[in-house]
Order: structure tokens, then sequence, then C-alpha cells
């Protein structure tokens, strides 16, 4: 006879532990909530950008003041019509606002970062120079000379109307 039996017929696994589930799920959550980024605005004005050949991408988007042009969206189309618009943040505004607007965006930002601020420009490519030109005036008055025309990488002739 041995002195050590084999169970036989009790092959059944342990139960899984799962007393620490809960702090595992609680600690992803909290994770997501810090990290995750929300949406600052929502484009009023139809944004499609033209080609560029020469691009250079952007790394520290906190350094980034957005200004966007372009034609209203549907919704927007019967109120303000069909001409480009500026919309900075979620409104619609006049090239006499843009510069208000920089100095409120450059107020925001960390001392440190106030004077290396970009203005980022997003303007549909069918929008007429005239507008930006006004908006660059603008900018020059704030002393804000900083200027990012923003693209897509591609052929720069796609551009061009025939």
């Amino acid at each position: 006879m041995s002195k050590f039996n084999k169970k036989k017929g009790t092959g059944d696994l342990p139960a899984v532990n799962t007393a620490s589930l809960p702090d595992i799920v609680f600690m992803l959550l909290f994770f997501f909530m810090t990290v995750t980024v929300m949406k600052d605005n929502t484009l009023k004005v139809e944004n499609t950008l033209p080609n560029a050949t020469e691009v250079k991408k952007l790394e520290k988007k906190d350094r980034i003041i957005y200004i966007y042009v372009g034609k209203p969206t549907r919704e927007y189309e019967k109120v303000f019509g069909s001409e480009p618009k500026i919309q900075l943040n979620d409104k619609f505004a006049n090239p006499s606002e843009v510069g208000d607007y920089i100095l409120e965006e450059r107020a925001k930002k960390p001392q440190e970062l106030q004077n290396v601020l970009t203005t980022a420009l997003k303007v549909d490519k069918n929008a007429n120079m005239g507008l930006i030109s006004d908006i660059k005036q603008e900018l020059r008055k704030v002393n804000a000379l900083k200027i990012n025309y923003t693209t897509y990488e591609g052929d720069a002739f796609l551009n061009v109307k025939k």
C-alpha cells in the first residue's frame, strides 16, 4: 500500500478569484477619464483644405490657435448666406473680431507659451483671398506674426481651377 493516494474524479479547476476585478475596472475608468480629450468646437463651415507639396507637421498642439474660414454648412447657410465666413471657436465672426480673439486665447495660455503661439488658418480652398488678407491684417495689429496654413499633403496643381 502506498502512503500517498491520488484523488481520482476530483480534477476540477479552482474558482477564479475576482476580488481585485472592481479595483482594476475603476483604475482603467479613471485612467481613460484623465487622458481623454474632449472635442473643443464644432465645425460650422465647410473646410476642404487645399493640397501642398512642402508640408510640415506641427508638433505641439497646445501652442496653436485655430481660425476656420469657409462657406457656412447647410444648416447655417440660410442664416449667414453662402459667402465664406470666419469661425472662431463656436461662433461666426467678422475680420475685425480676430484680433480680440487672439488676445483672449493668448491670455488663456501659460506665460511661457504666450510668445511662441502659432495661429493656424484652416481655410477652405474655395475661400477668397480678400478675407484671408483681412485676417492677416488683424493678426499683424496684435503682433501674431507666426501663421500656419493648414493643408493636405498632395499635388498643389490639383488646387487650380480649370
